[in-house]
């Protein structure tokens, strides 16, 4: 076999596996929207966005998602604060501060948490985190803070991962001309190394992020699933996610295709976040 017949042959193998990605993507937002969006118009879109009742099997029923929505943004806020300054401390801590013994078992630990099954994460949660926010701030336990917390923990490893990979992907002789120019070791890593490794890092935090907006099952055990707008931070909460995977089930008619609008509405909510990361990022670039 030439050698130029197999760079031809994986040329197009590499095209073929490009295009399958393209037309996936093409095919999931057609079929979504195909199947949300005439429901949306019917309905109205300020009153199934806007609208705070969720009464889907009542002889009058209600179709607005606002208290999910709102459920969905506080979840992922608190997911955000916990989650992105320990990845990102750790990712640094592992690329320059963290001693060889230690790594060797730190790194495999990390990548073992991304291997776990979100369920293991949420009956995790239930018999440690739950008790201990009931005792804590009173209710149910399953609210805003326990299912923050424990999205903050699911997003760790990829965070970490891809950010200390950025940070070992500056080129070290970065750090050696800041310690060369009498920089301390920290000096040269947080204001110079960092800083390079910034387009990475954001496009970690962009993924974990993406990650906790889309997170279903261990989300279900403790958030309470209660669809209306908190007041309170230990009150319960559904998110768009977990509304379609509780009532999907036994959906028909005109519920289940409020629950295909609903995820048209989830799927334009991501958009849109990883439209302003990747807006920040590219400014950040230009920089």
């Amino acid at each position: 076999m030439s050698k130029d017949f197999t760079e031809n042959l994986m040329k197009y193998v590499f095209l073929l596996c490009a295009s399958i990605s393209i037309i996936s993507i093409i095919l999931i937002f057609y079929f979504i929207f195909e199947g949300g969006l005439p429901f949306i118009l019917e309905e109205g879109f300020g009153k199934f966005i806007l609208g705070t009742e969720w009464r889907p099997t009542a002889s009058n029923p209600k179709f607005g998602i606002l208290p999910m929505i709102i459920g969905s943004l506080l979840v992922t806020l608190g997911a955000i604060i916990v989650g992105v300054p320990i990845g990102v401390l750790t990712s640094i801590f592992m690329a320059y501060f963290c001693p060889p013994g230690l790594y060797r078992f730190a790194k495999p630990a990390i990548n073992l948490m991304a291997a776990i099954p979100s369920i293991v994460y949420g009956f995790f949660a239930l018999q440690l985190f739950v008790p201990f926010f009931r005792n804590l701030m009173g209710g149910t336990g399953m609210n805003i803070v326990t299912a923050s917390v424990l999205l903050g923990i699911m997003i760790l490893p990829t965070i970490i991962g891809l950010s200390e990979s950025s940070i070992r992907a500056v080129p070290r002789s970065y750090y050696e001309a800041s310690v060369g120019l009498g920089a301390t070791h920290e000096r040269s890593v947080m204001q110079v190394v960092v800083p390079a490794a910034k387009s990475g890092i954001v496009s970690a935090i962009i993924l974990g992020i993406g990650r906790a907006i889309g997170e279903t099952m261990a989300v279900i055990l403790v958030t309470g699933n209660q669809p209306v707008i908190p007041t309170r931070l230990n009150q319960g909460v559904r998110t768009l996610t977990t509304n379609i995977v509780l009532e999907m089930g036994y959906a028909s008619g005109r519920h289940q295709e409020a629950l295909i609008a609903t995820a048209v509405v989830l799927f334009v909510f991501i958009l849109i976040i990883n439209s302003i990361f990747m807006v920040i990022k590219s400014r950040g670039d230009k920089k």
